[in-house]
């Protein structure tokens, strides 16, 4: 079975099958921060502007902008685009909006980098500070249509297969790991040759997950181009929405991460959103399939709960 990859007017790919609605304001910050670094140098101008001066901005025509940042105005139009807005009209409102948000009162994000010499309590608060921002802004991210499209496929799947590797990797047994305690079929593949050999025989009514930060990872996004050509559903949980890994994606599930830092790279705070996306999805499907799930979740304790109690003193 052939289906064709789409993509958008702006060049970068569209999987998905439901229609992925405007981020919220609050989700405005986190969106930049999360997409920045895919950026052209102009459009990461024009995204730190708005994120630092929403008000500001939110008072601007996209000529204003574009002379504010010395770009121009299709660039800003670009860069609404690729913050999931359909023009720049719409990210004017969610601009408005933020800034009615912050003028309420609300605190704003601070960023904290961790240095050589801190003290273990400096680093225990600072990371603390961190994984709860990456949540939140995951939180505020992710699209409900498409979470929920994802959570309707995967509870009516005959198998799923999930691709990931290295922290990718976790998280992906993490998943097959949930549904195979309410009873469902899945399987984590993080050898890139078996990826493909498995996929090769999903088919309709098949769901194949691939979870990628970067969105760039060859061995996952193989196995996840021949399940969407065999017609499985295809998702992808990926920290870039615009990667090459979402033109193979039906569904798409964005996940924000801390800024990158020496003693912090991305794999590691990316793997706090995604274990988020990956609950969310359970939670959903547990939901979905409460009559059989329910049952198979209180077995697999039973099975287990021997192996939790205190061994008897001798």
């Amino acid at each position: 079975m052939t289906r064709n990859v789409k993509e958008t007017s702006d060049g970068a790919f569209e999987g998905g099958k439901a229609t992925p609605s405007p981020p919220a304001p609050a989700a405005l910050a986190a969106k930049v921060r999360t997409l920045a670094p895919s950026m052209t140098r102009s459009m990461q101008r024009v995204a730190e502007a708005v994120a630092h001066d929403p008000a500001g901005c939110a008072a601007l025509t996209v000529t204003g902008l574009a002379e504010l940042t010395g770009t121009s105005e299709a660039t800003v139009v670009r860069t609404a685009r690729l913050l999931g807005y359909p023009g720049y009209r719409d990210l004017r409102l969610a601009l408005a909006g933020l800034a009615a948000q912050q003028q309420s009162g609300r605190a704003p994000a601070i960023t904290t980098d961790i240095a050589v010499d801190d003290p273990i309590a400096d680093v225990v608060a600072k990371l603390a500070y961190d994984e709860q921002q990456t949540l939140a802004d995951t939180a505020a991210g992710l699209d409900t249509t498409q979470l929920g499209a994802a959570v309707t496929a995967l509870a009516a799947a005959r198998r799923t297969d999930v691709y990931g590797i290295g922290a990718s990797g976790l998280v992906a047994q993490d998943l097959t790991q949930k549904l195979l305690r309410i009873g469902l079929i899945a399987h984590a593949h993080s050898d890139p040759h078996l990826a493909v050999t498995n996929a090769v025989q999903l088919r309709a009514g098949d769901v194949a997950i691939a979870i990628t930060h970067s969105g760039s990872t060859g061995d996952v996004i193989e196995p996840l181009r021949v399940a969407f050509e065999r017609g499985a559903t295809t998702v992808a949980i990926t920290g870039r929405p615009d990667s090459p890994v979402t033109q193979y994606a039906d569904h798409v599930l964005t996940t924000a991460t801390s800024r990158e830092t020496e003693l912090r790279p991305a794999a590691m705070s990316s793997r706090t959103s995604q274990l988020l996306v990956v609950d969310c999805l359970f939670v959903g499907v547990a939901q979905r399939t409460y009559e059989t799930a329910a049952p198979a979740l209180s077995a697999s304790y039973e099975a287990l709960a021997h192996r939790h109690r205190s061994a008897p003193r001798g």
